[in-house]
């Protein structure tokens, strides 16, 4: 809320106590409300005066400029050339004399237009710092008149109100009583421990006729309305308001309209009780209801705009028809103009948590919604209808019928809160007296009693609706204490060394594996779209994801199943941007679907990598990434992990999103963990990628197998012997199959088997194909003999040609 300064000092001694209003800010800050800023609406400004146009003439080579002869003091008259339609002679205005400084620090300076010279410029508000939404509509479209008894030559400022500070405080929720001055005034006067001054004014009833006959509410449901008076106002005159009355409004940042408009606006910002005033002869009936909208309803509100209305909106409607949105805009055809002569004035609280939803679905937050949504205060509803009414009878000749409308009217008690001084020391750390505790509650004007030497009994009034518990006061006892005087300690606490157990640490070293590999960390939603939810499930179920009631989007209503769907986006993102060479990797949870009421949750890693993984130069070529790239960042992935069961890759045709040909699933001692594999084709085009491999892994179950307790290999110093094999074996023989065979057989000497060439061709018999093999012999311990590798390599060739039925070539 924008807070002014000279508006706070009409009911606190503020000047008089030399409080200055950045240190009347900074206070705010460290006891009530964060402070947004703190201004002057003149700063920046410069050399702006009050004129007085003499005379005017036509421009002549122009058709809509005129030369005027502007009076800016008793002896100084100057020409100044201005293009406004409303320039008039006879009027005030703001001159921006030469050398002047006005809106975005645009300087003044003396010149020539079309031939004629012009020393200066005559100002819109717009052109002095106002802003398009609170300049009023009637000069938008040219200079504006400041009031006949302006005197030429004084600074505009104090005319316009830019000569006050404006305090722009940001509230939280729970301090709604701050969004007034009123709440302003009661919580500076606590603070500073000064009168409180603050001012109403009560109406004065036309006692010729009463209200009764000639208006009636009727509510259907009084939780949606707790509160609800109205009063009837005739005969009055729709006008501009006075400048006083605008001032504030501006300066709060609110548009002036005509002072009908603008008397409800002004108590809105004094009591924050927002009003709304009925065209009394437009109204279809003079028995209003306030009731649930029907579904699908329609309501044009006073932006024009049609709104359809769901069956939770709360409407006030005549005659069965909707004329108003409660609590959040009023309808068009109901709304006050130059013609009304009389209002029906509405004073109310309307259930904050409807308010907020219909302005949240419709985005009509106003002014009057955000206090409806944070409270209102119940104590003042009446009070300020009361004003309003008076002010219409003193600003508009409103003649103001007697009595009032009460179709609803909340009981208004304060609440009665035990607390003890000695547990208030404990909480705050302080030494405070009962005394001084209740000294505090004074100045904040709450009632306050003892009930023996330790328990005081706190009487809250309910416009404080934000304190409800002895925790609340506590807090209260603190921001007026004073924070800054409360005892600094620190806190108690073991000497316990802090650190990472088994599992984190895995999981971090997890992440820099794959960094360490090549691979980049990409951090996605963990909620999509269902269709993407259920592709590339390590084991697939049968069960649908887990939905969301209220999701934030069509794109993100199901949780993740997998990881690979969202590193798949991430790669269509890049490539979309033409960055051909991604290398992406995931670590986080996926969540399964198990027939709770909460989804099983497993930690996962995945990768997902396009293009090349090596970046080309002058001497070695780019190499596209295949399969056998993938397999290995898993393979070395795993070896890294220290995982000691047996790793198996198996040739997998089943998933629907991977290339048939180039997919395996991954096996840990027989059991499935992952899978890795080409996206498949039709896949790719869908999602706009070139062709990605992938990988995921149930992290769960690598972390939960057994592990390698020594991650080192001994080196040994003596040479190794080698040995090379060709076989002719059935199509259908796998290279793991062999390669298990070798190692089976191929004693303790036997350290690597590397498998060198892959044949297929018409030199070779139907259904066969040519493996070769490098065999690498080496001891830890001696140089190896010819005779003993010889013996080992042969029984390796046997096993082979019994079991796989291998032909040596």
């Amino acid at each position: 809320m924008k807070v002014s300064y000279q508006w706070l000092n009409q009911y606190l001694p503020l000047q008089e106590k030399h409080i200055k209003p950045a240190d009347l800010a900074e206070k705010l800050a460290r006891t009530s409300v964060d402070i947004n800023d703190v201004y002057s609406p003149m700063d920046g400004l410069k050399k702006l005066v009050v004129g007085e146009i003499v005379s005017l003439e036509p421009h002549p080579d122009s058709d809509h400029l005129n030369v005027c002869q502007v009076k800016v003091s008793d002896d100084e008259t100057l020409q100044i050339v201005c293009g406004a339609p409303n320039v008039q002679a006879g009027k005030k205005v703001i001159v921006a004399l030469v050398g002047a400084r006005i809106k975005d620090n645009v300087k003044i300076k003396r010149g020539k237009i079309r031939g004629i010279e012009s020393n200066g410029m005559l100002c819109a508000l717009q052109e002095i710092g106002f802003s398009e939404k609170i300049a009023p509509k009637a000069y938008e479209a040219g200079i504006w008149f400041l009031p006949d008894d302006a005197k030429p030559g004084d600074d505009v400022y104090p005319y316009l109100g830019m000569d006050d500070t404006i305090i722009d405080t940001d509230l939280t929720p729970n301090r709604g009583d701050m969004l007034s001055i009123f709440g302003n005034v009661n919580d500076l006067a606590a603070i500073y421990d000064l009168p409180n001054g603050f001012k109403t004014h009560q109406v004065e009833e036309d006692t010729t006729e009463k209200i009764e006959g000639q208006l009636a509410v009727k509510i259907d449901d009084t939780a949606i309305a707790p509160a609800y008076e109205m009063r009837l106002i005739k005969n009055l005159h729709v006008a501009e308001s006075p400048m006083w009355l605008q001032i504030k409004l501006w300066n709060a940042g609110i548009r002036p309209i005509n002072n009908v408009v603008d008397i409800t606006n002004y108590i809105l910002l004094k009591y924050g009780q927002p009003l709304h005033a009925f065209d009394y002869n437009k109204l279809p009936d003079h028995q209003l209801t306030v009731r649930h909208a029907k579904d699908g309803e329609r309501l044009v509100t006073l932006d024009g705009e049609t709104r359809e209305l769901k069956a939770h909106d709360i409407v006030i409607s005549s005659a069965n028809q909707a004329v108003a949105l409660a609590g959040t805009m009023g309808g068009e055809s109901t709304m006050v103009d130059d013609q009304t002569t009389s209002i029906a004035l509405e004073a109310g609280i309307f259930d904050p948590v409807m308010v907020r939803k219909q302005a949240r679905r419709l985005d009509l937050h106003s002014e009057s919604s955000m206090r409806f949504e944070r409270g209102i205060n119940p104590e003042t509803v009446s009070q300020a209808l009361d004003e309003a009414a008076y002010w219409l009878n003193q600003l508009a000749e409103g003649s103001v019928v007697s009595g009032r409308i009460v179709a609803a009217k909340p009981v208004v008690q304060d609440r009665k809160i035990v607390i003890s001084v000695k547990r208030v020391n404990h909480v705050l750390g302080t030494a405070l007296s009962m005394a001084n505790i209740e000294s505090i509650f004074v100045r904040l004007d709450f009632e306050v009693r003892s009930l023996d030497q330790d328990q005081l009994e706190v009487n809250v009034p309910a416009r404080r609706w934000d304190i409800e518990l002895p925790a609340d006061l506590y807090e209260e006892i603190a921001r007026l204490y004073g924070y800054d005087q409360i005892p600094s300690t620190l806190p108690s606490m073991t000497r316990t060394a802090g650190g990472l157990n088994e599992r984190q640490t895995r999981l971090r070293a997890s992440r820099h594996v794959l960094e360490g590999l090549g691979l980049t960390q990409a951090i996605s939603y963990s909620l999509t779209t269902v269709e993407q939810a259920k592709r590339f499930e390590v084991e697939p179920q049968p069960t649908e994801p887990m939905m969301l009631d209220y999701p934030m989007s069509s794109d993100h209503v199901a949780t993740r199943m997998s990881i690979v769907s969202g590193l798949l986006l991430d790669i269509a993102y890049n490539h979309a941007r033409k960055v051909e060479d991604v290398a992406l990797y995931e670590q986080g949870r996926v969540f399964l679907p198990d027939g709770n009421e909460r989804p099983k949750e497993e930690e996962h890693v995945a990768g997902a990598v396009t293009g090349s993984m090596t970046a080309p130069n002058w001497a070695v070529k780019g190499t596209p990434v295949d399969f056998f790239v993938i397999k290995g960042i898993v393979d070395t992935y795993l070896a890294n992990m220290a995982v000691a069961g047996k790793v198996e890759y198996v040739a997998d045709k089943t998933r629907p999103e991977l290339h048939p040909g180039r997919t395996a699933k991954i096996l840990l001692d027989g059991k499935v963990i992952g899978f890795v594999g080409q996206v498949h084709p039709s896949l790719a085009k869908k999602y706009k990628i070139p062709e990605t491999y992938v990988f995921e892994l149930n992290l769960e179950a690598v972390l939960s197998a057994d592990k390698r307790d020594k991650h080192y290999v001994h080196i040994s110093k003596y040479p190794a012997v080698t040995r090379d094999i060709a076989l002719l074996v059935d199509q259908k023989i796998t290279n793991q199959e062999i390669v298990d065979a070798i190692m089976r057989k191929g004693g303790a000497f036997l350290k690597d088997v590397r498998l060198f060439d892959v044949y297929h061709g018409i030199h070779l018999p139907g259904n066969k194909k040519s493996l070769a093999y490098t065999l690498t012999y080496q001891a830890n311990d001696t140089t190896l003999k010819e005779e003993e590798v010889n013996a080992a390599f042969d029984k390796v060739v046997n096993y082979l040609q019994a079991t796989l039925n291998a032909e040596i070539r």
